[in-house]
């Protein structure tokens, strides 16, 4: 089988040991690489992943320009990214044009990270910059470790988004949201022609193979992608749990690496 991890994130390896131990307090996860590009290289490879796309993200304004120049240079050799902008930066709109300048492949946002509601009327001008430059959206999905109580990114407020904007592609992560997926039923799946949901590291929190099929076959094959949000989970339990569902192997063909070959353009 070939595989697509579309979620994987990695840093610069002056920074990756300050980063990995800081998030690795946050959240009790022992990560499953050192942080860097090679290490993930490594897993990926252990895997027998040939392909992946990283997913960084500015938690601040000043960062955004460096963090894309970065995701330029380690694209290649198996390697996609997107780019990242913050919602609180003024050259928000300027720097989405730089990444689709740049060869990126669209905008990775974290709420809990970068403080924003995807609701927010502050975000629908970025919103249609991101879709004028046919790039992708891609959110981190319900709770998050460095949040709190109240998640920002909740179903609800995605589909509220994603109504406004049918023009752009979205992709929520773990599965449209960490420990909602009851709202993920509700008001995601199924719903939308533009959306697509990673099923990055799911199965680490242990959501059942029963809702999860109730998800995939709700929202369809065509629009599931696999990723397993390396370093923060090991990408063998997504493909195992992935495996062990009652699916063609054509389908699962679809889930591990076409739908993401389709939606990159990848030829």
């Amino acid at each position: 089988m070939k595989y697509f991890d579309f979620h994987t994130h990695a840093f610069t390896d002056s920074l990756a040991e300050r980063a990995l131990s800081a998030l690795s307090d946050t959240s009790g996860k022992v990560p499953a690489t050192d942080g860097t590009v090679k290490g993930l290289h490594e897993i990926m490879k252990k895997n027998g992943i040939d392909e992946f796309l990283i997913l960084p993200v500015a938690t601040k304004p000043s960062q955004q320009i460096s963090i894309n120049n970065w995701a330029v240079e380690i694209m290649g050799n198996g390697i996609y990214s997107f780019g990242t902008i913050h919602p609180d930066s003024d050259d928000a709109l300027n720097e989405i044009e730089r990444i689709k300048s740049l060869g990126l492949y669209g905008v990775k946002f974290h709420s809990e990270y970068q403080n924003f509601c995807p609701d927010e009327e502050r975000m629908f001008p970025i919103y249609e910059k991101i879709a004028d430059e046919g790039l992708i959206a891609l959110f981190h999905g319900g709770w998050d470790p460095f949040g709190n109580e109240n998640i920002k990114c909740t179903p609800e407020r995605m589909a509220k988004a994603i109504e406004k904007f049918p023009q752009l592609t979205f992709v929520v992560a773990h599965l449209g949201g960490i420990f909602v997926w009851d709202d993920v039923e509700k008001y995601l799946a199924g719903r939308f022609e533009n959306l697509y949901l990673d099923v990055s590291v799911i199965a680490s929190f242990n959501i059942s193979d029963s809702q999860l099929m109730r998800i995939i076959e709700k929202h369809g094959i065509d629009k599931i992608l696999f990723g397993s949000d390396c370093p923060w989970d090991n990408p063998a339990n997504e493909i195992e749990m992935i495996n062990r569902l009652p699916i063609s192997d054509t389908d699962k063909e679809k889930i591990f690496y076409k739908n993401a070959h389709r939606l990159l353009n990848i030829i």
